[in-house]
């Protein structure tokens, strides 16, 4: 790729916290969380429903009446909201104080009656801005929170949509959740491919013609690569903490999946650490090819400078003011007839002479 496409720079983003000294669970919206709004998705084995724009009195109405419910609420803005649905599905309120403080670090934790996973997820690859996702689930429920609208659901959305019964509509609740979960590990997938083939690029790139734009480039992408590992790292330990978890609301038929997961996590960090080390090589690589053409060109410039010294020298001393009336001594040759070009030849026989003394020396 002869262009390489120029990335934002990530602004980082500074989140609302309760302040010191405030009791367990207070939640605080950040001033610039979005709108919060509802999508209620309904299943069952042979039907589903899904409910825009839905509502705390939805909820309450469906709740009870389908084997598995999927709340997605978008926006972190409305705090009686969040609270409202803390209430309805008995949520532990140090989760929802994690949810509404983004930026936590990917986990897990168990309570009596339901789960709390926090993952985070790239919500704008150019801009390289992560989002974080909270999913709650338990017996018969999911409660996902995100940030902003956004997010890799669609396929999961899909399979619950299709007319052919599936797995996510028979399975329950943590097979749904293990779903949300891969699409969101599966979504690191393509621009981590594509950040590879960036660097493929850029090393085709070196071995033609170094530019200092690549420079600037590989370290670009090794701070995206160093960000990607701090996220990948604790999110494997999630899963793993996920899988070992003895909680009678994950199955262990659903265990068989999350362990697929893991490995799929697994795969994304080989991924990224090979990305850090062949950008390391090739930092060290473009380094060396620049020192080695400042060598180059020194090295010309000294052999310049080694050709034009005795002429210079020659010049300097036949240049100075004499007076041959005055002293035979008194640079007698100015007053020969032929001296100018005897004096070119024998400055251009010097210079030859000292190209070839370097060409023997393989200083050329």
């Amino acid at each position: 790729m002869a262009k390489v496409e120029t990335i934002k720079k990530q602004v980082p983003v500074k989140t609302r916290r309760p302040p010191v000294g405030a009791s367990p669970g207070t939640l605080i919206a950040d001033p610039a969380a979005r709108r919060s709004e509802l999508r209620l998705t309904l299943m069952s084995p042979d039907r589903f429903e899904t409910i825009e724009n839905a509502s705390i009195d939805d909820l309450n109405t469906h709740c009870d009446n389908w084997p598995v419910i999927w709340l997605d609420c978008t926006g972190l803005a409305n705090i009686p909201l969040i609270e409202e649905i803390g209430r309805t599905f008995s949520l532990h309120p140090l989760a929802l104080e994690d949810v509404v403080n983004t930026g936590q670090r990917p986990k897990v934790d168990f309570f009596e009656n339901h789960a709390f996973i926090v993952v985070r997820m790239i919500d704008d690859v150019t801009a390289h801005r992560y989002e974080q996702i909270a999913v709650f689930f338990g017996e018969n429920f999911v409660v996902t929170f995100q940030e902003r609208e956004g997010d890799p659901f669609d396929p999961v959305r899909k399979r619950i949509e299709s007319s052919v019964p599936n797995r996510l509509r028979s399975r329950g609740a943590d097979y749904l959740a293990y779903a949300l979960i891969d699409a969101i590990v599966d979504s690191y997938f393509p621009p981590i491919e594509t950040a590879a083939d960036m660097v493929d690029d850029i090393e085709d790139q070196m071995l033609h013609t170094q530019h200092k734009h690549q420079m600037r480039k590989l370290h670009e992408l090794r701070r995206d690569a160093n960000v990607l590992k701090g996220v990948l790292w604790p999110m494997r330990d999630a899963l793993a903490t996920l899988i070992r978890n003895d909680v009678p609301y994950v199955k262990a038929e659903t265990k068989v999946f999350l362990n697929d997961t893991l490995d799929h996590s697994l795969r994304l960090i080989e991924l990224v650490e090979t990305q850090r080390e062949m950008l390391t090589g090739l930092i060290e690589m473009h380094l060396s090819l620049s020192q080695a053409r400042t060598n180059e060109v020194i090295g010309y410039l000294t052999i310049v400078s080694g050709v034009f010294m005795p002429l210079t020298f020659l010049v300097g001393v036949w240049g100075m003011n004499f007076d041959p009336d005055s002293s035979p001594w008194n640079m007698p040759e100015l007053k020969a007839y032929y001296g100018y070009p005897a004096a070119l030849l024998f400055m251009a026989v010097v210079a030859i002479s000292l190209v070839a003394f370097f060409k023997w020396r393989k200083w050329l």
